[in-house]
């Protein structure tokens, strides 16, 4: 297919959160707490396995308490907080209560967020062409600072952000609320995201899809290439 505009998915796609490590390092250094390097990172590995980490891995075992605010955490920023807050908690930390806030504040700062390496030249690309670029995201929070923090805000023309419309992928109309914020018809827009769940909903809407593989940065130098030869 040759598609007219492309949408990206942000977490895993566009950009990869820190390590679960400089993570928590960081929002001890934030909330001026020490800890030595072995105690940090047995922490962070429990936190990780938690699933505490937005954009990180999946929970091992989501809590039944929690299972409800967990399922619907991208629909308000309330929820989202609620939800990573909550499993951040079920890691009994050796610090301040302080800290458990810290992590979610430090999981929304740009430093937290690294582009994949391709990124850039591939939005530029689409830039180039005329393709238009819209981000559509379950989040819980204003990710658009961490595009202009990094020189990519440039690229997007639109940004679809499950929070702010109390809809989550894979529900279509979130995607139909990204395409024609784009002014495209689904049948002319690509979807690219790495979870073949949520982001190849946009495939029932009449969406192309692209997906991509969740890795970390350095291990994933050119996933996103492909798509340029998949627009118009």
């Amino acid at each position: 297919m040759s598609s007219e505009a492309v949408l990206f998915d942000f977490s895993g796609t566009l950009f990869r959160i820190e390590p679960a490590e400089r993570w928590l390092r960081a929002a001890l250094d934030a909330a001026g707490v020490a800890a030595d390097a072995a105690e940090c990172a047995r922490h962070a590995a429990a936190l990780e396995r938690a699933g505490a980490l937005p954009g990180g891995s999946f929970p091992e075992r989501v809590p039944e308490p929690l299972a409800a605010v967990w399922r619907t955490r991208d629909r308000s920023a309330e929820r989202h907080r609620a939800a990573y807050t909550a499993l951040a908690r079920q890691v009994p930390l050796p610090w301040p209560d302080e800290v458990y806030d810290a992590l979610y504040e430090r999981h929304m700062a740009p430093p937290a967020w690294q582009p994949y390496p391709d990124a850039r030249d591939v939005l530029a690309g689409l830039r180039e062409r005329g393709v238009a670029v819209g981000v559509v995201s379950n989040i819980g929070w204003d990710l658009r600072p961490v595009f202009r923090a990094h020189g990519l805000d440039g690229y997007v023309d639109a940004y679809t952000l499950s929070y702010e419309h109390g809809v989550q992928k894979p529900d279509a109309r979130l995607f139909r609320t990204a395409c024609a914020t784009l002014g495209r018809a689904p049948r002319d827009v690509l979807m690219v995201g790495d979870d073949r769940r949520a982001d190849g909903g946009a495939a029932a809407l009449g969406c192309g899809y692209f997906p991509v593989d969740h890795l970390p940065a350095g291990e994933r130098p050119d996933g996103l290439r492909p798509v340029l030869g998949l627009v118009g």
